[in-house]
């Protein structure tokens, strides 16, 4: 009895963590907005207020699941009318974890916010042999197929394929180009150092907690290192110039055109066509000044435009800099609390933090590195990226919810994996990606910052899916987190999935999470049996892969994007 006793009380704790850990969340993400809304009140936009009377015009949005999109003329994806019956709606919010009402909706945006919708609703899930194609073009991805951007100069890795690399059965050396970890070495030599002192709390226990993974088990810095190379590479491409102008009756052919002729960078690479018409016919009635706000895009000192001989040192950089340090926070934040919630003994070779603590210490240290990031974002200054980053934390709890609530049918569908591991990996690397872009003076709609997306949006997949496999190849002690862990949380990720393809016996025991006894040794059983799984979740992350070298190749060659290659190559022939 007693012994039932714990057990109960033990759940009881746990769910109480994951309450609290939802909750905090939550509560600074609603602050995040809150802040993104006050900002835009003060900005010069001719814009509609809403009311409670008019807040029924307004059409149904799913927060965590849309592409960040204008709402100028209340133009939404997708609607649902109030008498819809209870089927449709059910079809619609099937793969959307978290949905908010119309009315909180309505009251939440005005014409000066943007939406954002998840990627995998702007870019490609899954290769056409397995059924996937490519989402109808909307505000987001416009430009996902657009003209590569040309420099004055050939680029030697044009349409380069990672299959063409040693590791990946082809036989040219991917050290022929730039080491990544090695061009940002230098600048990201400080950052355990300023992130330790970002995240310092007067309360020891806290702060140590906090500093763990900054000071002892901080890895290679995976994704600040992407922003840094990104922020780089795209110095290199000329942001578009709108013309900026105090009247309201700019032209929108005008606004297309208006780019400088005498711009000194012009020989440089440009993205001319790079904002939607429909984005120019709001452009035209707000004028110029709004028209740039609008954009997404920091106002940048000096001449207007970053350029890589003023890119370094400058307050550009540094805010891009300091947008990888976010990054990493709200990383290392969401490992802690999954840590708590897994229960997981191990993490990067070392001890989880709950386990050198407690998980209230653990969750509260989550919580404040999140509230830390929060404040730091808020500093950057730039509205559109703050709600960009903002729903990536929402994105982070979204993919914990589907972890958790997914209905057993849905399991066996690799779309929803996929768009699991969207929301829990890859929704952070490519926002965080666009984001650099928007900082960097890129128009939200411009073909740079619309490349980035994408290669973050396919290199954070190609890195969960790599990750996946390694759970069922590589020791414990290789990947320093326990191995099978997915399957011991009854997760069923590609090579499972696919080893169902060839054995149904398995499709039950998906459903049921492998709860029954003997069902994971004999998923297991099955999986080294197969012939296919595991060659067809290494092409999967190949796919993804070759997607992110594409829309990384639509930028101006330098060494940093060839760098980035580079890193995507590592990603997926990685051993841990």
């Amino acid at each position: 009895m007693t012994a039932f006793t714990s057990t109960i009380s033990s759940q009881t704790y746990r769910m109480d963590c994951f309450n609290r850990s939802l909750t905090l969340r939550w509560t600074f993400l609603s602050l995040l907005l809150l802040c993104s809304a006050s900002a835009f009140a003060f900005a010069p936009h001719d814009r509609t207020r809403v009311t409670p009377q008019n807040a029924n015009s307004f059409h149904i949005h799913q927060l965590s699941a849309t592409p960040m999109e204008r709402t100028v003329n209340g133009n939404i994806n997708k609607s649902i009318d109030k008498n819809a019956n209870k089927k449709e709606a059910a079809a619609y919010h099937q793969h959307t974890p978290i949905v908010v009402s119309p009315q909180a909706e309505a009251l939440s945006h005005s014409k000066t916010t943007m939406k954002l919708t998840p990627s995998y609703e702007l870019f490609q899930l899954l290769s056409e042999e397995e059924g996937g194609r490519l989402p109808r073009k909307t505000s987001g991805n416009a430009l996902r197929e657009s003209s590569v951007i040309h420099s004055d100069k050939i680029d030697s890795l044009c349409n380069v394929q990672l299959v063409d690399f040693k590791g990946l059965a082809g036989t040219r050396h991917i050290e022929e180009l730039p080491d990544p970890f090695k061009m940002v070495e230098q600048e990201l030599q400080p950052f355990a150092d300023s992130i330790k002192e970002l995240v310092s709390s007067d309360q020891p226990i806290l702060s140590m907690a906090a500093k763990h993974f900054f000071e002892k088990r901080h890895g290679k810095r995976f994704r600040p290192t992407i922003v840094q190379l990104l922020a780089k590479a795209v110095a290199e491409a000329t942001p578009e110039k709108q013309q900026r102008s105090s009247t309201t009756s700019t032209n929108s052919e005008h606004v297309k055109h208006s780019v400088d002729a005498n711009d000194s960078h012009a020989s440089r690479s440009t993205s001319m066509h790079s904002v939607s018409d429909e984005t120019l016919e709001h452009m035209s009635r707000a004028g110029g000044a709004a028209a740039w706000q609008w954009s997404g895009a920091s106002q940048i000192d000096g001449d207007g435009v970053v350029t890589p001989q003023n890119h370094q040192g400058s307050d550009v950089w540094r805010k891009q800099a300091q947008l990888g340090q976010i990054v990493e926070m709200i990383h290392v934040a969401s490992l802690i609390h999954d840590d708590v919630l897994d229960e997981a003994s191990t993490r990067r070779g070392g001890q989880a933090v709950h386990k050198l603590y407690s998980n209230k210490v653990a969750v509260l240290a989550g919580d404040y590195l999140l509230a830390r990031a929060s404040v730091l974002l808020a500093r950057l200054e730039n509205t559109a990226v703050v709600q960009i980053m903002a729903t990536a934390l929402e994105s982070l709890v979204a993919g914990e919810i589907m972890q958790l609530k997914s209905v057993p049918e849905s399991l066996l569908e690799m779309e929803t994996y996929l768009r699991k591991s969207y929301y829990k990996t890859a929704s952070l690397i490519c926002y965080a990606c666009r984001s650099t872009a928007l900082l960097g003076g890129h128009a939200y709609e411009s073909t740079v910052a619309t490349a980035c997306e994408e290669f973050g949006f396919h290199l954070g997949l190609a890195y969960q899916i790599q990750d996946d496999i390694l759970d069922f190849t590589a020791a414990a002690t290789v990947l320093g987190k326990p191995a099978l862990a997915d399957m011991d949380l009854g997760l069923s990720t590609a090579p499972i999935l696919y080893a169902a393809q060839e054995f149904p016996k398995l499709r039950p025991m998906i459903m049921r999470r492998f709860k029954n006894k003997g069902d994971k040794q004999a998923a297991l059983e099955a999986l080294y049996k197969s012939k296919t799984a595991m060659d067809k979740a290494k092409a999967l992350a190949i796919f993804h892969a070759q997607k992110a070298v594409d829309a990384v190749l639509r930028l101006p060659q330098s060494q940093s994007r060839d760098a980035l290659i580079r890193l995507t190559h590592a990603v997926i022939t990685r051993k841990k």
